[in-house]
């Protein structure tokens, strides 16, 4: 009995050093584990190349760009589609896909599964826009837009001949002297403008996928001439935002300074000038501005069409406006009218009313633009013009913020300065 009591303590104290041992062992593992580094998988994960909403990468992409002449319906039988899925196509609601709206240039896609089945038929409406018809679906079709980025940029030049070279000079777009003869048209006669005269302009303008469009906003600017700076600085009051000068007058006036956008002037006002057509001396009492034919003609003021005519031995197709009054407008020897533009019509302050032309006597493509005073002719480029509502006093302080800081920014830009300086992304382009 003494003995197998011995032999089961034994048996016991064995067990007991075993697990001792197995514990120790298993402990020193963890021990380690706990202490060595972490190894995980630290490859970055490939995100998929996306356009048109879609994994471009996973469909073989077939281009084309609609021709001039082209029909849609040829450039999807290139696609290899029959006479019956193109008709399917093109029955979606017009609010969505128009053929009759379809251009020439205009790129058109195809996107097939690995198994060449076709899946996707892309067109693009416009640079911001495009149209995805899923041909797995029915031909479901949706029209979406594309990211927009606004790219902030400054520029400053000096004039040597005309603000559009001086833009050019500048590394910048011309239409930018276009929109700045716009902006300070009421205050500026940019058909006047002398050698040495100075801008700077703050501006964003907008980009789609690497590519610039000809979308601007001004977000301040000046123009130097004569030794006196104007100043144009945005800012909303009434809900409605408009340029101010650094006093907090507004910029625009009741009259537009010039009818058309940037052109040259041919000739002046005068009473007595030679009159190239019946080649003797003779009163010219408007302005005559060069331009070529099919130029937009705005009217200068709010007011109502009291004459649309044609003159065949002196005016030409023809426009006289009352805006009040005192004052009344005439636009001769135009090319055509506005569409839809008659008698009796009351037209707004820049609205197109017509387009530059050589109609009646006229040796070449011009407008003829008179004022009239009181039933007196003046000379169009001595107009008398109120601005609208200046800053009121209760929105003095807060814009005086706003055009101190616009202004020492202007200030700074050196002179051939042309650089992008902040991005920023917009989604909520409207379509064009």
């Amino acid at each position: 009995m003494k003995n197998s009591k011995t032999i089961i303590f034994t048996a016991i104290a064995v067990l007991v050093i075993t697990l001792s041992g197995i514990l120790y062992f298993v402990s020193g593992n963890n021990n380690a584990t706990n202490t060595a580094p972490i190894v995980t998988d630290t490859i970055p994960k490939v995100e998929p190349l996306m356009k048109y909403g879609l994994p471009i990468e996973d469909f073989i992409v077939t281009y084309d760009t609609l021709q001039k002449g082209e029909t849609l319906a040829e450039v999807l039988y290139s696609f290899g589609f029959t006479a019956k899925q193109i008709y399917e196509l093109t029955q979606c609601p017009d609010s969505i896909f128009d053929v009759r709206r379809m251009r020439p240039g205009q790129a058109c896609i195809l996107l097939r599964d690995k198994d060449s089945s076709a899946h996707y038929f892309i067109y693009e409406e416009s640079p911001k826009a495009y149209i995805t018809f899923d041909l797995k679906e029915n031909y479901r079709a949706a029209k979406e837009l594309k990211p927009v980025e606004w790219r902030e940029a400054e520029v400053a030049g000096r004039v040597n001949s005309s603000l559009w070279l001086a833009m050019e000079e500048s590394n910048a777009s011309p239409q930018l002297a276009v929109i700045m003869s716009q902006i300070f048209g009421w205050s500026v006669d940019f058909f006047g403008i002398q050698k040495g005269d100075e801008f700077r302009l703050i501006y964003s303008r907008e980009y789609v996928e690497e590519t610039p469009l000809n979308n601007y906003r001004i977000m301040a600017a000046s123009f130097t001439t004569n030794d006196s700076t104007i100043y144009a600085i945005p800012f909303t009051q009434d809900n409605e935002e408009l340029f101010y000068n650094s006093n907090g007058n507004s910029l625009e006036g009741a009259f537009l300074k010039a009818p058309l956008d940037y052109y040259r002037i041919s000739s002046k006002f005068s009473n007595s000038r030679f009159h190239p057509v019946l080649k003797r001396y003779r009163p010219h009492h408007g302005v005559d501005y060069a331009a070529p034919v099919g130029t937009p003609v705005y009217a200068i003021g709010s007011g109502k069409v009291i004459k649309k005519a044609y003159q065949g031995n002196g005016a030409g197709y023809y426009i006289k406006i009352r805006h009040n009054s005192t004052y009344t407008t005439t636009y001769m020897h135009l090319s055509r009218f506005a569409k839809g533009l008659k008698e009796g019509d009351f037209v707004k302050q820049k609205q197109v009313i017509g387009y530059v032309g050589s109609t009646g006597l006229s040796t070449g493509a011009h407008l003829d633009f008179r004022v009239h005073e009181n039933g007196k002719p003046i000379n169009p480029l001595t107009i008398k013009s109120q601005p609208k509502k200046p800053i009121s006093k209760e929105n003095k302080a807060a814009f005086d913020i706003v055009c101190d800081s616009l202004v020492k920014r202007l200030t700074a830009i050196p002179i051939g300065n042309n650089i992008e300086t902040i991005s920023e992304i917009d989604t909520t382009a409207v379509i064009e």
